[in-house]
């Protein structure tokens, strides 16, 4: 690969990546001033500029603290990580136990199965439809075997894997951008954002599987036979876990040929085997988790997606903006086979394509569904009915303050993608930004929530640590040179 096309791809991924936060960025103002200012303007105006304020000067803290001593380093860390554990356990004491939707779905017919009683009732049922979840539905169980039918273990659980997903995030900053100031940042941004975390006490796959996929991305970046193995380990129960793996891979592989394979004017024969490894490592684990749920009896269809068209059903609805609609699943009868219930969504995604294709509707249900999941809060508050243990004017503070979180991330993350055009990173952050970035494009079709953007949140943390770097180290290049000229 010559040199100019490997700057081509380069500059590529960093210019969509631009595109994108700069698309989140003007759709986050949007959704500010017509959701929030202008029902009133100095209350919300005020509790922004505080909220950044506040994030920038203990930012600033980080960064003026030495990275040198090794002591200090370890220690802010592990204080970084103290607060967000006191945090953290503080949500999961405050908020109900109630699990609801897909989270209740997992904990309240975990018990059931264990008994013996089928997973599902019947060909439309939901885990005859997404046997794909059965993998998370087993997790469940097994940690209700080790510690019993009590909710506050999956809780706890959850928080365990948010610490160690902040500490990933503090090993892949500074592994990308050999920066400990960077990734402290990154780390103090991701800990802040109750959107983010708030899910920690619904049974929630999320957690785990990104923890896993950003295991993944560390052990392929060590570059090592050993390393690719491991990964393909992680790979493959993160995506039995939480089944986005093949966006996942979608960007392993892309991130493999043009950084790795290819390389300049040589190809690189270890590297494609390093590839072939986790590849092969992931497809025999998945396979043989689904032939395990099959023989178990725990599902007959194992690990499969028997309903591939529904998330078009959805995604592509224009009326609910590619949401979930209970008026659209009120169409279809769970009874009828799904054989038949196939069809009738085929037919329905036609009549979606119609009539976006009519109307010229499809770069307002883009613009909608970007939104709605990467630019508004991503809900994650709503599922905890935290709501019914407080008054509406407290729980409208606690969801300001976890979109505040999220304001910074995105505001951040949009001034770090254009600092990737001039900052010292290694190619690892390609890793980062492919998966991202397919994700992007594959949720423009697909049904959108906010909390479908929590595993890439880790992600966007990354590049919001660089965006707040590289605004103090402007400051400090600004003031050098005004002060040479002083003297």
């Amino acid at each position: 690969m010559g040199v100019n096309f490997r700057k081509l791809v380069n500059w590529g991924i960093i210019l969509f990546t631009i595109l994108f936060t700069s698309i989140v960025f003007i759709l986050m103002i949007y959704n500010i001033f017509k959701n929030y200012v202008a029902n009133s303007p100095t209350y919300y105006l005020l509790r922004l500029i505080i909220a950044i304020s506040f994030i920038l000067l203990i930012s600033y803290i980080l960064y003026k603290m030495t990275d040198q001593k090794i002591w200090l380093n370890r220690l802010i860390l592990i204080v970084l990580i103290l607060i967000f554990i006191v945090i953290a356990l503080f949500w999961v004491r405050i908020t109900p136990r109630t699990q609801l939707s897909d989270f209740g779905n997992f904990w309240y017919r975990a018990p059931d199965v264990l008994k013996g009683q089928k997973l599902y009732a019947f060909d439309n049922d939901y885990f005859a439809k997404w046997a794909y979840q059965t993998g998370f539905m087993a997790y469940v169980m097994l940690v209700i075997k080790i510690f019993g039918y009590h909710i506050i273990a999956i809780q706890y659980l959850n928080v365990f894997y948010q610490v160690l997903t902040l500490i990933m995030v503090y090993k892949l900053s500074t592994m990308i951008f050999h920066s400990i100031k960077i990734a402290r940042i990154s780390v103090f941004l991701l800990l802040i954002d109750l959107d983010w975390f708030a899910l920690n006490s619904q049974a929630d796959n999320q957690y785990l599987g990104s923890l896993l996929f950003l295991v993944t991305f560390y052990l392929i970046l060590k570059d090592k036979y050993w390393s690719y193995i491991l990964g393909g380990f992680t790979l493959g129960f993160g995506a039995i876990i939480r089944p986005i793996g093949p966006v996942i891979i979608a960007g392993i592989i892309v991130f493999a040929v043009f950084f790795k394979i290819i390389r300049q004017h040589s190809f690189n024969i270890h590297s494609l085997w390093r590839l072939l490894i986790i590849l092969g490592i992931y497809f025999a684990i998945f396979n043989f988790a689904g032939l395990l749920i099959k023989s178990s009896g725990l599902n007959q269809y194992g690990l499969s997606n028997r309903d591939t068209s529904w998330k078009f059903v959805t995604g592509l609805n224009y009326e609910s903006s590619g949401t979930y609609d209970q008026n659209l699943v009120n169409q279809f009868d769970l009874n009828e086979s799904r054989l038949k219930e196939n069809t009738k969504e085929k037919t329905v995604i036609r009549q979606h394509i119609s009539n976006l294709n009519h109307g010229d509707k499809w770069l307002e249900l883009f613009k909608q569904k970007i939104s709605i999941l990467w630019s508004e809060r991503i809900n994650a508050i709503d599922f905890t009915e935290i709501n019914k243990k407080i008054s509406n004017t407290h729980y409208d503070k606690i969801t300001l303050i976890g979109y505040l979180g999220s304001v910074a991330i995105i505001l951040f993350s949009w001034i770090g993608s254009f600092a990737l055009l001039k900052s010292d990173h290694t190619d690892g952050i390609f890793l980062l930004l492919l998966p991202l970035l397919a994700f992007v494009v594959i949720q423009l079709f697909i049904e959108v929530q906010g909390r479908y953007r929590i595993e890439f949140v880790p992600i966007l943390a990354i590049i919001s640590g660089l965006g707040v770097y590289s605004i103090f180290n402007s400051i400090k290049l600004i003031g050098g040179k005004i002060h040479a000229k002083q003297h």
